[in-house]
């Protein structure tokens, strides 16, 4: 078996030196680098969408999802192999998709086969770009008390109401929503709906955030018609489909706190001050321990042995970290760094990816609700 692995690292990593162009080696410098795909894709360099169509067409944008749903079918131990020699040659991330990383787990877990094979492979190849229709003005925090409605027209439902910070809403081509389908049980009256947003009725604004970017956004459905092949588990049992998709949601966002230290070390390199290399040291620690606990956590969800609440605990401290992060590189870039606009700091993009920080403690879930989760079912704390 180890003969088999081994033999699979060296393919693996003679494969990518082979097709994992030189400029996808290189660090993210703004979010227009990162590459979402969909029906509409936008490019900030062509390597970018030669880089999702190669590691697609392998299935290595999901290598752990199988073949038949445009995966890679490789096991925990394959999977593992590939990410650690993707890391060693510093490649970015082929495909950041919501569909990956939130809806496809809970396709694989709840839909039915015509729905993964439907949706599935288009999500593995980017094809399409998928938003989370959640928080609503007064369902945030309050998840179940949302009220966005489908009725039950026949063979279809017809959707009305209202959802916000919508991630990426008005550049995403279909939503997973939950809506109200029965007004008298409140979290068992929640279902779990799969829409096109060029649908009739469907409308998005986005909202301007302090860091002068506007991935966050309004979403309206008025009149909205869904066939009921689109409805995700069972009538009324959406909240189940939901708590899972939050599992991995939160997994996905803990993953900030993995994000590269290397422009701090090289601060410190560069002689910043004594109290500020000190943080910066204590900064490497927490983010290796960080690292470390991210791979015990991996490997118990692949083995099926992680703890439900784990996800929570993830989130929490990977977003603290991601905070402490950009605060370190603010501190380290000094006056430099609060440039906004020219093309030396790419248009301000340290001092924006700062200010976006702000919302990693509220999105996903706020980090009260979090640490709620940790005290009452890790630590079994009294409610």
């Amino acid at each position: 078996m180890n003969q088999d692995l081994d033999q699979f690292r060296q393919e693996t990593r003679a494969w990518l030196e082979a097709n994992c162009p030189p400029s996808m080696r290189l660090p993210l410098r703004s979010e227009k680098d990162a590459t979402w795909g969909g029906r509409n894709p936008i490019y900030a360099h062509p390597d970018q969408k030669l880089w999702m169509e190669r590691m697609g067409a392998r299935g290595w944008t999901v290598p752990d999802w199988p073949k038949e749903y445009g995966g890679g079918g490789l096991s925990a131990a394959e999977t593992k192999i590939l990410r650690e020699e993707m890391a060693a040659i510093r490649a970015r991330n082929p495909l950041n998709s919501f569909g990956i990383s939130m809806l496809g787990p809970a396709l694989l877990k709840y839909g039915t086969e015509e729905q993964k094979l439907e949706h599935l492979p288009k999500i593995a190849r980017g094809e399409i770009r998928w938003c989370q229709g959640y928080s609503e003005p007064n369902a945030g925090s309050d998840l179940a008390g949302l009220q966005t409605s489908a009725e039950d027209a026949g063979d279809h439902f017809i959707v009305n109401g209202q959802k916000v910070w919508t991630s990426y809403a008005d550049q995403a081509d279909w939503i997973f929503c939950l809506v109200r389908t029965d007004k008298t049980s409140k979290q068992g009256g929640i279902s779990f709906l799969l829409f096109d947003m060029a649908s009739e009725g469907v409308s998005t604004k986005p909202i301007l955030l302090i860091s002068g970017n506007s991935p966050f956004c309004e979403t309206f459905f008025d009149d909205v018609k869904v066939p009921k092949s689109n409805l995700l588990g069972e009538l009324n049992k959406g909240w189940d489909v939901a708590k899972y998709l939050l599992g991995h949601e939160r997994e996905m966002i803990s993953n900030m706190g993995a994000g590269g230290i290397d422009p701090l070390v090289e601060a410190a390199r560069k002689g910043v001050d004594p109290i500020l290399r000190g943080q910066i040291a204590l900064f490497q620690v927490r983010a290796r321990a960080f690292a470390a606990m991210s791979e015990r956590f991996i490997d118990e969800l692949k083995a099926g042995r992680a703890h439900p609440a784990q996800p929570s605990m993830m989130k929490y401290y990977g977003t603290e970290l991601n905070k402490i992060r950009h605060e370190l590189l603010m501190a380290a870039g000094g006056s430099d760094a609060l440039e906004w606009e020219s093309e030396a700091s790419i248009h301000g993009a340290a001092a924006r990816a700062w200010l976006r920080t702000k919302a990693n403690s509220i999105e996903g879930g706020t980090s009260e609700i979090q640490l709620n989760i940790i005290a009452k079912r890790i630590l079994d704390l009294p409610s």
